[in-house]
């Protein structure tokens, strides 16, 4: 491409034509033909050059809009046009004086054309979003065509309901176009330019505040553009009505590409950026809801202003859900189905898109929740997210992975019917890197975890506290644990409660209070199934007494510290019985040396994280949390928990050898009076002299007779009075808004590689880090 140093005029057509005229390129063409370095050369050599390359490139795509694109070569011209600004834009968005060139007005680009027009311009990124979205209802170009006859009598792109022209049958769609491969090829291409314009936001740093929006999507999202509503239910549709098996035949995906894979990845990636949004932030009424039909609910107040998240917000139709739900669950457990029968089915890659959209509908449409966990449809999400997070706990460059997958099930956990979910039984035998079990989904769960803490990798320790945190809501209402779930549970108890880890780290004993809160909550409120657990609890009790006896004086506690210098693994699995693995199952691998990862900002502490909230007798919550400032000596132990400083702090090592923090006898006292033991030391002093008893007279070693026993046994009138039930539910806040951010664009980066849109540019937002 003859570029030269000399500026060349905005009228010299000949020159300018030769970059979108020519037929056969593709966007990788573009790539590889326009190098990284030429486009910053022009932008520092003849930037003159550069501008009137984009805004020539956004006219071409405007007048397109305009004409509706009839002709071979006008879809040629846009779509090179496409690929240009593509490959272009990032290059413009890495330099902060560029930045602001897209929001500027271009003199004479005036909606008529005069000079006098100037005034009433548009800043080129808006001329160039509203075009996107016109052509993307283009008939012939990116929709079926409603006329039959002739050119001349085609649709008049003005006056075109773009409702009626919905991709996909769905939310508020009942009608499923006929497929086309070329309409979707080219809505592809539009929607990488999309993104590519959206992906400004990976050129600034990560803020505290998250409050700063991102103009372009506020722009794109606002009423501004006439096709938000039909372009947000194409894109839900399209990604919840895809179906990668393909028509149940197996190995269907070997004889025909599928080329609407690379149209749903992309459509879900716009989506997901579209809904970036801190919700802890906007309270601001807008639009009154009039336009959005049937399928949004005008009842409630209105929205933000973002139209995309205010239409997923009033999504309210049962049918509406449940084809979401399905369409996700469909999508998610994809690669699970894959173990079945090798390479029969196509295999996904964007379940990451897929759960930050899943997170997204739970945390801005409260129905949608209440829907997911009314029915026992909500295990066919929680088994993917566990395969993904037992699959991923040894892999460095999957922590964003094990992060989202956690905070879902903690999102979950806040909602009593989670708990209760989680009793179905669990046959479904998905080939999992975990011990054989039979049991519920609440042994899976409790059989993941316990998987993940103890051999997973070091930088999964922040995640220790969610994973508890989850385990302890569901745990009021676990009917029955099996013997394998009840003993990982007291292994977690073992391994936390030496004394070389309680005292290693400020905040590690959290760990143990969060444990013993499950077994409390389990023994008051269900205690008639659960004699697996209490024959666990029975058999294990020296770590029950080692924890009331817990040594304070200054000696004990350096001779534990040196204990632990001899001892580098804080949680080894002797003394869990690891059974043998599920049969077809793979175990978990670290990461290839050299995969790319994106860096994350780090997650606000487990006390930022949830909101402490009371059941009450009737089931309703109240909640707990105590006026700023309030000391931390009264109130229940778990009023002090992590601080965000706990991230150093965690790692046994860095703590008293950098001097920053070392443990006094005071501080264990603080804590060690608090330790909620009076239950589990009441149902020792009953039931062990009961079994023991047994045991002699009958000479028994097999548990079986005992268990027996305990099944008939009860506590009733002989424990304390039950505490009342303590929830942690999740509440949206900045953190982890910030969080969500980085983890979104780090995932859209590394997943768009050919074209490699971002690669070669300098990024902000994350580092790129090699394993």
């Amino acid at each position: 491409m003859a570029w030269g140093p000399m500026p060349v005029e905005a009228t010299d057509d000949a020159f300018w034509d030769q970059f979108w005229a020519d037929t056969a390129t593709s966007v990788q063409d573009v790539f590889a033909l326009v190098p990284a370095a030429e486009i910053r050369a022009v932008r520092e050599e003849s930037p003159s050059n550069l501008a009137t390359l984009c805004y020539k490139a956004v006219e071409k795509l405007v007048q397109g809009a305009e004409s509706g694109c009839h002709s071979e070569k006008e879809k040629q011209i846009v779509l090179n046009c496409s690929r240009l600004l593509t490959r272009v834009l990032p290059c413009i968005f890495e330099d902060p004086d560029w930045r602001g060139f897209f929001w500027s007005t271009v003199p004479g680009a005036g909606r008529g054309g005069g000079e006098d027009d100037d005034e009433n311009a548009r800043p080129l990124a808006e001329s160039l979003l509203l075009a996107i979205a016109d052509l993307l209802f283009c008939p012939d170009f990116t929709v079926q065509s409603h006329r039959r006859s002739t050119v001349d009598s085609a649709e008049d792109i003005h006056s075109l309901d773009s409702c009626e022209y919905i991709w996909e049958a769905g939310v508020g769609f009942a009608h499923s176009p006929q497929p086309s491969y070329i309409h979707d090829m080219n809505r592809m291409e539009l929607l990488k330019l999309l993104l590519t314009c959206f992906s400004e936001a990976m050129y600034l740093p990560p803020a505290a505040d998250c409050g700063n929006t991102n103009p372009w999507v506020q722009f794109f999202c606002s009423t501004e553009n006439r096709h938000a509503l039909p372009l947000f239910t194409s894109l839900l549709n399209t990604v919840c009505a895809y179906d990668p098996v393909g028509y149940g035949i197996p190995y269907n995906h070997l004889l025909f590409s599928d080329y609407r894979e690379p149209l749903v990845e992309e459509a879900a990636q716009v989506l997901i950026v579209t809904l970036d949004h801190d919700s802890t932030t906007s309270a601001s009424p807008t639009v009154d809801g009039t336009t959005t039909g049937t399928a949004m609910d005008d009842a409630d107040p209105p929205g933000p202003e973002n139209l995309f998240v205010n239409y997923l917000s009033r999504i309210h139709r049962e049918e509406d859900f449940q084809f979401i739900l399905k369409g996700i669950a469909r999508l998610l457990s994809n690669p699970l189905l894959q173990t079945y029968l090798p390479n029969s089915t196509k295999k996904i890659q964007f379940h990451q898109e897929l759960l930050v959209l899943f997170w997204k509908l739970c945390d801005f449409n409260k129905k949608f929740l209440f829907f997911v966990l009314k029915s026992s449809d909500v295990l066919d999400i929680l088994v993917p997210i566990l395969y993904f997070l037992n699959d991923a706990r040894a892999d460095q460059s999957r922590v964003g992975l094990m992060h989202i997958g956690v905070f879902i099930l903690l999102l979950l956990s806040g909602e009593r019917n989670f708990g209760v979910r989680l009793n179905k039984p669990y046959s479904v035998r998905v080939p999992m890197d975990i011990p054989v079990f039979t049991g519920t989904h609440a042994d899976l769960l409790i059989v993941v975890f316990h998987k993940i803490i103890t051999s997973g990798h070091q930088r999964l320790q922040p995640l220790f506290d969610c994973l508890l945190t989850i385990v302890v809501n569901v745990s009021p209402y676990l009917k029955s644990l099996s013997m394998v779930a009840a003993n990982k549970l007291l292994h977690l108890l073992e391994a936390f409660s030496t004394t070389w880890f309680l005292f290693s780290a400020a905040q590690n004993h959290h760990l143990v209070f969060f444990l013993l809160e499950v077994f409390n909550n389990i023994i008051q409120y269900q205690f008639d199934g659960n004699s697996n657990l209490v024959y666990a609890i029975i058999r294990k009790r020296s770590v029950f007494h080692q924890l009331a006896n817990l040594p304070t004086d200054p000696p004990a506690i350096h001779k534990a510290l040196q204990r632990r210098r001899r001892a580098p693994e804080p949680l080894s699995r002797t003394g869990s019985q690891e059974g043998a693995s599920m049969e077809g199952s793979r175990p978990a691998v670290p990461a290839e040396p050299g995969t790319l990862k994106t860096s994350l900002v780090a997650t606000p502490g487990i006390d930022k994280l949830t909101e402490k909230s009371q059941v009450s007798e009737d089931g309703t919550l109240r909640s707990l949390e105590p006026a700023p400032q309030q000391s931390s000596a009264e109130g229940s132990p778990a009023t002090e928990e992590p601080s965000q400083a706990w991230r150093e702090q965690r790692r046994p090592s860095s703590a008293s050898a950098s001097g920053q923090w070392s443990p006094t006898s005071e501080w264990v006292l603080s804590w060690k009076s608090k330790l909620p033991l009076q239950t589990i030391m009441r149902l020792l002093q009953v039931l062990v002299p009961q079994v023991e008893k047994i045991c002699i007279d009958k000479g028994l070693t097999d548990e079986s007779e005992i268990l027996r026993f305990l099944q008939h046994g009860t506590l009733v009138g002989l424990l304390p009075v039950p505490h009342p039930i303590l929830i942690r539910k999740y509440q949206a806040n900045s953190g982890t808004a910030m969080w969500f951010r980085t983890y979104m664009w780090g995932v859209i980066y590394l997943r768009n590689v050919d074209p490699p849109v971002w690669y070669d540019t300098d990024v902000k937002l994350f580092e790129i880090q090699r394993v």
